[in-house]
């Protein structure tokens, strides 16, 4: 089934932003993906730090309150996108800012609620649960406002841009929330971060939301009964599934180093604690470096090949390689080479993170947040698979083989691209250039 656009009746186009605002915007999603991803892994930093070692809390106790973030953040990522296409970007971002921020606000407030260790973890239990809900439109919003505001040649470096954003704030929440609970105790560090996050949403609805698309308040009801008709007409659009199942096996590899590369430089590596936090820094910086230049790349890339063969170019070349790299950093032993081995690896993932996203939105058209939403959602599947299987297979095989199964899956992901092609008529808001491949 191909997905048939419909005319854009439910926005009403601000004037056209110059190219010095629409930038301005795009370093704005950086910081809100930065604030974001820091106030979701603020609550990792206290829970060993504080609520495992000092707040009674189980290591398997804590596990859970992590695991309710993922479970609701991944169940209500469609009904996100879907939101974002029917309410626009600028609106939906906003309410972010100010329920998740108020979200984490509250988790600071357990401390004066609550004083038994069952009734601090029912709590924690809740409001990750919320922050997880609260945050779940973020990536298919951010998308759907690189999609409305840039054009084609512009897309992808505003989508790696704006993904950079999210591990610059993964990378700096150990050190700076860390900080904040030394300085301030760890109750009013989370007060302090989501009020930082609850100020950004007023910053971003009235330095963002006038140069950006609003839907009109006139015929709502046939205007969402569109929306929710293009959304489920994309379920039958092939190159998104295709997309998504090669954004899957991406998914697989980084989320393993985002779950376990700690534990590998300390158990495998024996390095010290001081040592795998600057390794992972690091690691983490790179990737945040890759999607960046990935994202400068692409357009380069697409204009000498075409949209799609540059794209392909691209993915393909980030994805083998760097699960060549990882491969290759597993089988070192000293700790400086595995170190930028995996660096490398992880750069070389991050090239490919705003090619995805932009592409989603693409094939999306006019329902391009729930087609971000849907890649999303195949991708934290792909994710949270790699933490729970990794270690159960380094039991019986080694951690260096268990990662090079998902170096595998990563260069496998990577080799879907050649059977990826854009959907016919495909169409978003602005003029995209699939048809000069």
């Amino acid at each position: 089934m191909k997905v048939t656009p419909t005319p854009m009746t439910n926005t009403s186009v601000a004037s056209s932003p110059s190219s010095f605002d629409r930038w301005r915007i795009v370093v704005l999603l950086m910081g809100y993906a930065a604030l974001a991803h820091f106030n979701r892994e603020g609550l990792a930093v206290a829970g060993t730090e504080v609520f495992i070692k000092q707040l009674g809390i189980s290591e398997v106790e804590m596990g859970w309150v992590y695991t309710s973030f993922g479970i609701v953040y991944t169940t209500l990522m469609l009904p996100g996108g879907w939101l974002v296409d029917r309410f626009g970007s600028a609106r939906v971002l906003m309410w972010l800012g100010l329920t998740m921020g108020t979200v984490v606000a509250l988790t600071g407030a357990l401390t004066w609620l609550s004083n038994t260790p069952a009734s601090l973890l029912i709590g924690l239990l809740m409001l990750r649960g919320l922050t997880g809900a609260c945050s779940a439109p973020l990536h298919p919003g951010a998308a759907h406002v690189a999609s409305d505001l840039m054009p084609d040649r512009h897309r992808a470096t505003a989508n790696g841009l704006r993904t950079a954003g999210a591990l610059i704030g993964i990378a700096f929440s150990y050190p700076i929330f860390g900080w904040l609970m030394d300085t301030l105790g760890w109750p009013w560090a989370f007060v302090a971060s989501g009020g930082v996050l609850i100020a950004f949403g007023v910053l971003w609805k009235f330095v963002a939301s006038p140069s950006l698309p609003a839907p009109q308040p006139s015929d709502s009801v046939v205007t969402a009964e569109a929306d929710s008709r293009a959304a489920w007409m994309l379920l039958g659009e092939s190159s998104l599934w295709l997309l998504s199942l090669s954004y899957a096996a991406y998914s697989y590899l980084q989320y393993l180093f985002f779950y376990w590369l700690d534990y590998y430089f300390k158990s495998e590596l024996h390095v010290s604690n001081a040592d795998s936090r600057r390794a992972s820094f690091y690691i983490f910086l790179a990737m945040g470096a890759g999607m960046v230049i990935g994202g400068l790349s692409t357009g380069v890339m697409c204009k000498r090949f075409g949209t799609i063969g540059g794209r392909r170019c691209i993915v393909m070349t980030g994805l083998i390689l760097g699960a060549l790299f990882a491969r290759l950093g597993v089988q070192m032993d000293d700790y400086l080479n595995v170190t930028v081995c995996l660096a490398t690896s992880m750069a070389l993932l991050g090239m490919c993170e705003g090619v995805f996203w932009t592409t989603a939105t693409d094939i999306g058209g006019e329902a391009r947040g729930f087609a971000g939403a849907f890649l999303n959602t195949i991708g934290n599947i792909g994710g949270f698979i790699a933490p729970v299987l990794t270690p159960f297979m380094a039991q019986s095989m080694g951690w260096p083989n268990a990662i090079s199964v998902a170096c595998v899956i990563a260069g496998l992901g990577g080799l879907i691209w050649f059977v990826i092609k854009p959907p016919e008529n495909s169409s978003s808001n602005v003029v995209n250039d699939w048809s000069s491949d």
